[in-house]
């Protein structure tokens, strides 16, 4: 009976997803808009939506939503699926298979099992373990996911070895404490570097259509005091927030090094991940000053690990999740690229732009920047927010007067500090909430207070450095 109802529920979400395009399509099209305009933001604004409200996944909206521009002329076939040969959307899929040979190899596990040794001998040190680990290893996973994949046995086997129990009401804080530092260090390592979410890319080269770039090594040293600040933080007051119960952990440093004495040496797979790893983070930090291009040093790195055989064509046939990626974001990249193209995102920001006429250019900043953060809610995705409103409120601050390298930089960062508002935005966290340590509303508590630390840290610390740095 449960199973007929969801599969009702479903179909309504779908017939309403669909409503929503045919209803905005028919609507009048607005003064100042074209109809190519008005009709692919119908269409697209109904895959975003079919996404937030569950309707379909975001790789099936978003195959729905090219076939249906290009078939009824609304886009050219040839920018439709531009986004396929675009070297932001390339760069994700390969570091996608890169982050795969960290986790093959065993070097993932090595590196949280060090961190752990040297800084777990009390709860307060086991969340700040994994905010260094995650941050460590950030780089080389452009998905939070994937990372969470790699740090959520490491958490659940720290927290049971400290006699938590999800089904304990006093041992279960203990646990929660350490699954809500995954999701939390997960957040906020993802603002620290360019190659830690999907999301970073598709920002970067919507920022680029307004003549302002980042590279690896701006988007560090832009994020470095705010999210530095952040991770040094973050874990004392998540403790604050929701006490663990357990305040020592003597025996955690020791079971870290039991492990890693059983792991033995580092394997030549290891060896070589972590020397192909180091040249390729070296080679994205000095890629500018070289002239190196982002996506071919990773292709570089993914040719190397393959003729090692530190991956082989059979570990690349089994990664279908990567080719999903591959396909929804260069689909929606170009979708979303055309809309500004077309005029509807200029289109919008200057409707934003007339509400906030009058207003002093850092309050305008203020306001966008609360409003972008709190829109979070609404989606399922950071990758699907990113598309649809970081144009829009660049486009809009601009206009107000905010420097559009300060509003591409709070928003770059924001597309990732913002996942933790809710249980759901992000997938990494569907990871860590599954343990059951931690209740639905506690996760909405802590996930809504945290947030509002780390805008508040990235406005009062972020603000004045970016200024600062992006002269």
């Amino acid at each position: 009976m449960n199973v007929v109802r969801g599969d009702r529920r479903k179909l309504g979400k779908q017939a309403l997803s669909f409503a929503v395009v045919i209803g905005i399509w028919f609507a009048p099209i607005p003064a100042g808009l074209t109809s190519e305009a008005w009709h692919l933001f119908a269409v697209f604004a109904a895959a975003i939506f079919s996404v937030v409200v569950n309707a379909f996944p975001l790789l099936t909206a978003s195959l729905l939503a090219v076939g249906t521009v290009v078939l009824t002329g609304t886009v050219d076939p040839a920018k439709a699926f531009a986004g396929f040969a675009n070297s932001s959307v390339l760069l994700v899929v390969v570091a996608f298979l890169v982050a795969h040979a960290v986790v093959k190899s065993g070097l993932g596990r090595r590196i949280s099992l060090l961190v752990v040794s040297a800084f777990g001998r009390s709860t307060l040190g086991l969340g700040y373990s994994i905010f260094l680990t995650d941050a460590l290893i950030a780089p080389a996973f452009p998905s939070n996911t994937s990372r969470g994949g790699v740090l959520y046995p490491i958490i659940l086997s720290l927290a049971q070895s400290g006699g938590s129990n999800p089904e304990d009401v006093e041992t279960r804080r203990l646990g929660g404490y350490l699954m809500f530092c995954g999701m939390a260090s997960l957040s906020v390592s993802s603002a620290l570097w360019l190659t830690a979410t999907s999301a970073n890319p598709i920002g970067v080269s919507l920022a680029a259509q307004s003549g302002v770039k980042i590279s690896f090594g701006t988007l560090l040293l832009a994020a470095s005091i705010p999210a530095l600040a952040t991770i040094l933080l973050l874990p004392l007051i998540i403790s604050r927030l929701f006490p663990p119960g357990v305040t020592d952990t003597p025996d955690a440093p020791a079971m870290a090094r039991k492990e890693l004495h059983s792991m033995g040496p580092l394997t030549r797979d290891e060896w070589i991940v972590a020397v192909t790893f180091a040249v390729m983070v070296t080679g994205w930090v000095m890629a500018d000053s070289l002239r190196l291009s982002l996506t071919a040093v990773a292709f570089a790195g993914l040719g190397v690990l393959l003729a090692t055989n530190v991956l082989t064509l059979e570990d690349i046939n089994l990664q279908g999740s990567t080719l999903v990626t591959f396909f929804w974001l260069a689909v929606l990249f170009a979708l979303s690229g055309q809309l500004n193209e077309l005029g509807f995102m200029g289109y919008v920001g200057g409707k934003l732009t007339a509400m906030l006429e009058g207003i002093a250019w850092p309050v305008a900043y203020v306001v966008l920047m609360v409003l972008y953060v709190l829109m979070h809610y609404m989606f399922v995705s950071q990758a699907a927010q990113v598309l649809a409103l970081f144009g829009v409120f660049l486009d809009v601050a601009v206009r107000s007067g905010v420097p559009a390298s300060l509003m591409s930089f709070a928003l770059l960062f924001a597309s990732s500090y913002f996942s933790t508002i809710t249980p759901q935005g992000g997938s990494q966290n569907i990871i860590f909430v599954g343990s059951n340590y931690l209740t639905q509303g506690e996760l909405y508590r802590l996930g809504f207070l945290t947030t509002g630390f780390c805008l508040l840290a990235f406005l009062v610390l972020g603000t004045p450095w970016l200024l600062f740095v992006a002269r």
